[in-house]
């Protein structure tokens, strides 16, 4: 018979138990992470989702179809956020659900809309943010720019490449230049391709990397994406140029992935824009940088760029130069005339718009600075990073906030943009063919607009659709954004 134990001793121990189980449940809690906030970005060709995380998690993400669904599952996790805060527009998600799994894991439910690729990765506390997860949901088969290049367009700019490669090659090889075959569609007898030159806006920063902000709390991704966008309409606006968004919205992009946009989409010019700063409010002054091949040519450059590379740490990505995608033919002396030329006309170029933004701000420097700035990294575009002011400036920051100065901004650089090609125009170019022949687009031409189609542009000039397949030597009703049409008179 086992000796009975007092209820006072039988409540004490039970007592005991109970509080080294509550020891070791708030143990366990206190080592789980906890989602504290969730994040969405969508882009053209993505969209990322970030959980900001109160310590270190493992996550294990997978796709299940029937219906399609991303599962992501966060050991030893708890929300803490509400998932019905996100705004799913635009993205590839129509529902998230959140469950327990497996008593003390998370699981989230992406209800998927299209066909994705995902990828993920975890990234270690800055100054921004703490432990953060980021999902990607890439699309495949989408370009990451709303409007890409046309096809030919496209094919007259690849030919415009290899005809100055095969230039270069020619110099290389000790031969005269002016004696390489030019590409077909640049022969007298065919038509002037007279396509617009493409200039590359890029907005500095965006998504989860806010930039720098101001003293009153203005971040540099928000300006910076109003501006580029006041561009990009300063050159659709303006004949013989066409402007490609490199980000339109409030999302990341990669910086080598920012070059690589730009050649993907034939451009004839990068231009990323910026607001400075730094750990003092007193700095002031709008700057213009092209790349240094010797690293930067002042201190303030190279702590400058030191900070806008690192950006892409918070993308996720390194830094580094790749020139993978390159064709073979750039060999190493081949790559350095390309460079070197490429270089010569950012500093132009930067020249050019340096002295007009000096008559909207003061300037911080008064030459282009040389720096090692990833997004100015293509060897065949021509490059420049605009920094419009210091956003760490107070009385820059309320300039940078106004509307009317971002437009004076944005001519200023435009302006110095425009001059130049209008002086060197491509070869295949409208400007080009415009300085041939002496003359500006005649009346009677007509450049088509996007939703337009030949019947209406014949009934709008009057003429039969019959005169206008004569005279442009059209075989049917097909027409191109950006073709020119003559319009025969009536």
């Amino acid at each position: 018979m086992r000796p009975r134990i007092p209820a006072r001793r039988l409540l004490t121990g039970l007592g005991l138990l109970g509080l080294g189980l509550s020891a070791g449940l708030a143990a366990s809690l206190a080592q789980a992470a906890s989602v504290d906030n969730l994040r969405l970005w969508a882009a053209p060709d993505h969209a990322r989702l970030v959980f900001d995380l109160s310590s270190p998690a493992e996550a294990n993400v997978f796709s299940l179809d029937n219906p399609r669904r991303l599962v992501i599952d966060l050991d030893d996790s708890r929300l803490n956020a509400r998932v019905d805060a996100l705004d799913l527009e635009g993205s590839a998600i129509s529902t998230v659900r959140t469950g327990v799994r497996d008593g003390n894991g998370l699981r989230v439910v992406l209800e998927l809309e299209r066909e994705i690729e995902p990828r993920h990765f975890t990234l270690a506390p800055n100054d921004q943010y703490g432990h953060r997860l980021v999902v990607d949901l890439e699309y495949p088969g989408e370009s990451a720019v709303e409007d890409p290049i046309d096809p030919i367009e496209a094919m007259i700019r690849e030919q415009e490449i290899a005809a100055q490669r095969a230039r270069s090659e020619a110099v290389v090889e000790g031969r005269n230049p002016a004696e390489v075959a030019a590409p077909d569609v640049m022969e007298p007898a065919a038509p002037h391709p007279r396509r617009d030159i493409i200039i590359a806006v890029d907005a500095g920063h965006g998504g989860e990397d806010p930039g720098a902000i101001g003293p009153s709390g203005t971040r540099e991704k928000d300006i910076v994406l109003e501006m580029a966008k006041r561009l990009a309409r300063l050159v659709n606006a303006t004949e013989g140029f066409r402007a490609v968004m490199i980000r339109d919205g409030d999302y990341y992009v990669g910086l080598r992935q920012r070059t690589r946009i730009a050649r993907e989409q034939k451009a004839d010019f990068f231009v990323s824009i910026h607001a400075d700063a730094f750990n003092s409010p007193r700095p002031n002054g709008s700057s213009v940088y092209a790349l240094s091949q010797r690293g930067a040519t002042s201190e303030t450059a190279q702590w400058l760029a030191a900070s806008e590379n690192e950006a892409d740490l918070i993308g996720g990505v390194d830094g580094n130069l790749s020139l993978d995608d390159k064709d073979e033919v750039l060999r190493g002396v081949l790559l350095d005339l390309t460079m070197t030329a490429t270089l010569n006309d950012s500093l132009t170029i930067g020249g050019q718009v340096l002295d007009r933004m000096g008559r909207v701000n003061r300037l911080h420097k008064s030459r282009v600075e040389q720096a090692g700035f990833v997004v100015l990294k293509s060897p065949d575009i021509p490059s420049l990073l605009v920094e419009t002011g210091f956003i760490s400036n107070p009385d820059e920051e309320r300039r940078l906030r106004d509307g009317a100065y971002q437009q004076r901004m944005m001519d200023a650089v435009f302006g110095g943009i425009r001059n130049h090609f209008q002086r060197n125009p491509p070869p295949a170019s409208l400007l080009a063919w415009q300085r041939d022949n002496g003359r500006s687009t005649a009346s009677n031409e007509y450049r088509i607009q996007p939703g337009d189609t030949l019947s209406e542009i014949a009934a709008r000039h009057g003429v039969p659709v019959a005169q206008i397949r004569q005279v442009n030597e059209l075989n049917g009703d097909v027409i191109r954004v950006g073709q020119v049409l003559r319009i025969p008179r009536s």
